[in-house]
Parts: structure tokens; C-alpha cells; sequence
């Protein structure tokens, strides 16, 4: 059974992969592999445009006002690079989760699409599908991961077969239960497209003040469609999302800035000290100066850790 084998080969690649570095890279580019042998409490984490299929274990994101649970056999894509929060269900040791990872780039889809004759198309219409879900995978695409996990233990054939394998889990994807998400990742006029320039916008302007109505007018789209749309994809109004990622930016300056508070909200667009510390310490459960300290400490201690 294909599963079977995933994560026999994702148990091993793994494994190496964590002995050269953390993120779980691999010699074929774009592919990931994952190993996780704990269940830490749910962290904060940004979703990156990808394909990620759990052979072994199950994992919980929360996205906005929206719950997503995959396991074993299920597949999630993210076709637009949203901040989540997520976490390993149930992961020890003796059971870890096992997760195979692929980069979708938008450059890729097109190239697909036109190869394949089928788009550009009319934009759909009913809004643009969710910036992220989770599907049941067919034997197809399991049969195409495994033959690009075999191919790692493959340096003569890799570099000429693994682009082909990638392009067919692409296709699989293209023609499967999301393929109108994949599909809409690579047509610049797509509605998809048109909310993740506005999702880079934000993420590259976050500590500045803006109207929706003027956002909503650098995409080419009304108020009320641009509202309507950024919520379909990402669970959030625009300025909740903003709101995400000042947050998220905040706790990231404050490991390394845990005595300036006040500056890092400021430099994160907050005006007022207090509002940014209510703000943090409902989304982070600690006022932002207890969990600067906390953070701090456990960088710090990793450092240690990496000298001696």
C-alpha cells in the first residue's frame, strides 16, 4: 500500500533531513519531510503556497474563524501564504506524525496550465475557493509522492525525474478536489490572486494605517466584493488580519528585545502601550513583557545548547 510506504520513507528521510538542519529540506527542491515526535501546545506559524499530506499522525490548524483537522491518507493545500496556528495531535516517540511537504509555485501552475491546454478560463464565479482545505488523497497522488520519496535515495535519476514526478503531483492536484484553488494560484486575474497581493501588501506594510476602501481599490476590486473575497479566502477581515500579523511580528522582536515593550509596539503601529498589551495577551495567553522574558530565556538557552 502506498501509505504504507510513504512513511517508511519519510521515517528515514526525516530523520537524515533533522540532522542537517530543522526545516526539514531535502536534496529535491521544493519537497519536504517532517518528523515530529511531541505534541507541543499549539504555536503560531505562517502557512507558506503548499501541498502537505500526513502519512502518520494528525494535525489541527486554526486559521481565522475557521478549524482545520487532517490525518493519515489527507492532504491540505495552501494556495495563499496565511499566518495559522497549528498542532501536532497525539505525537510521541513510539507514534510520531509523518508529513511530506511540496512548494506550489505560481510560476509552475501556469506553465502546467498552458502546457495542458486548459486555462486561462473565465474567472468562477461564487467567490474564490479558501486560501486553505483539506481533501482526501487519491491512490494517484500517493502513487506519484512515493516515487518522488524513492527517488531520494536516487542521486543519478533525481535530478531528471524528480521535476517530472513534481509536475505530476501537480497535475493531481489540478485535476482533484482543489484544483479550483491550484488552478486559481497560477492566473493572475484571478480572484485568489487578486487577495494575495493584498494579503503581500499588509505582510510588507503591517505597522501602517489603511482603509479597506483603498486596499480594496489597489486590487480592482469594490469595498464590498474585496471585503467579501478576503474573508472567503482567509477567515479574517482585512484588519483582523493586520492585526495577526502585527502580533505575530511583535512576539518575534520581543525574544530579542525582551526589556522595550512599549518601542516594539510602536514599531509594530501600535499608538497605545496599553491596547497592544491587551491585544497580545489575548492572542498569546501572557502580557507581552512575562512572554518577552519567557522567550528570551528559551533563546538564550538554545544558544547555549548550540556552544557547547
Amino acid at each position: 500500500m502506498s501509505l504504507d510506504e510513504i512513511r517508511t520513507l519519510l521515517d528515514r528521510h526525516a530523520r537524515s533531513a533533522r540532522r542537517n538542519g530543522p526545516d526539514g529540506t531535502t536534496p529535491v527542491d521544493g519537497v519536504l519531510v517532517s518528523r515530529v515526535d511531541r505534541s507541543d501546545p499549539p504555536a503560531p506559524a505562517t502557512s507558506g503556497t503548499v501541498l502537505a499530506l500526513i502519512a502518520q499522525g494528525s494535525k489541527r490548524l486554526v486559521l481565522g474563524d475557521r478549524v482545520l483537522a487532517y490525518g493519515p491518507g489527507e492532504y491540505l493545500v495552501a494556495s495563499v501564504d496565511l499566518p495559522v496556528t497549528g498542532q501536532f495531535v497525539g505525537a510521541t516517540p513510539e507514534h510520531p506524525a509523518l508529513g511530506f511537504g511540496l512548494t506550489l509555485d505560481p510560476s509552475d501552475v501556469a506553465a502546467l496550465l498552458l502546457r495542458s491546454g486548459t486555462g486561462p478560463t473565465p474567472r468562477a464565479t461564487g467567490g474564490p475557493p479558501p486560501g486553505i482545505a483539506v481533501s482526501r488523497a487519491p491512490d494517484a497522488l500517493l502513487d506519484a509522492v512515493v516515487r518522488l520519496l524513492r527517488l531520494l535515495d536516487e542521486p543519478r535519476d533525481r535530478d531528471v525525474l524528480a521535476p517530472l514526478v513534481k509536475q505530476e503531483i501537480l497535475w493531481r492536484l489540478l485535476t482533484g478536489e482543489q484544483g479550483r484553488a491550484v488552478r486559481q494560484l497560477g492566473l493572475a486575474d484571478s480572484s485568489l490572486s487578486h487577495v494575495s497581493r493584498a494579503v503581500q501588501w499588509i505582510r510588507e506594510h503591517y505597522a501602517e494605517p489603511f482603509r479597506v476602501e483603498e486596499l480594496a481599490r489597489r486590487t480592482g476590486m469594490s469595498p464590498s466584493a474585496f471585503y467579501r473575497n478576503f474573508h472567503a479566502v482567509t477567515a479574517m477581515s482585512p484588519l483582523r488580519f493586520q492585526k495577526q500579523i502585527r502580533l505575530r511580528q511583535a512576539r518575534l522582536l520581543l525574544a530579542t528585545h525582551p526589556r522595550d515593550v512599549t518601542g516594539v509596539g510602536h514599531r509594530v503601529g501600535y499608538d497605545s502601550p496599553s491596547q497592544f498589551s491587551r491585544e497580545y495577551r489575548r492572542q498569546f495567553g501572557l502580557p507581552p513583557s512575562e512572554d518577552a522574558a519567557r522567550l528570551y530565556g528559551a533563546v538564550r538557552a538554545a544558544e547555549d545548547a548550540g556552544e557547547s
